[in-house]
């Protein structure tokens, strides 16, 4: 069983940064492959991006890449999203995600455990 807890959103402008943290439980997490994934309002839940149980491998979301960056620290079982640039079209809540799988994907459906959200908000 895991747990996901996010954290960092909030009102940013355009062009600003935000960080987001995503605080697992269990003692298994170095082997969980981590997501980030945005749902904009009245939107699909989209990917942004995922890391691998060890961090050595990641992948982005054509949108973000460039200006996100994945990173986890397996020794406080945290996984983080650091976000720069941001717009408009950056805005949702965000969700992390665990899957048992240890391989980053981009498919929501290979994530089994999920965080409650966070909101990011971008104003213009």
């Amino acid at each position: 069983q895991v747990q996901l807890v996010e954290s960092g959103g909030g009102l940013v402008q355009a062009g600003g940064s935000l960080r987001l943290s995503c605080a697992a439980s269990g003692r298994t997490f170095s082997t969980y492959a981590m997501g980030w994934f945005g749902q904009a309002q009245g939107q699909e839940r989209e990917f942004v991006s995922a890391i691998n149980g060890g961090g050595d491998t990641t992948y982005y979301a054509h949108s973000v890449k460039g200006r996100f960056t994945i990173s986890r620290d397996n020794a406080k079982k945290t996984v983080y999203l650091q976000m720069s640039s941001l717009n408009p079209e950056d805005m949702a809540v965000y969700y992390c995600a665990a899957s048992a799988r240890g391989a980053a994907s981009a498919r929501g459906g290979e994530y089994f455990y999920w965080g409650q959200g966070t909101q990011v908000t971008v104003s213009s």
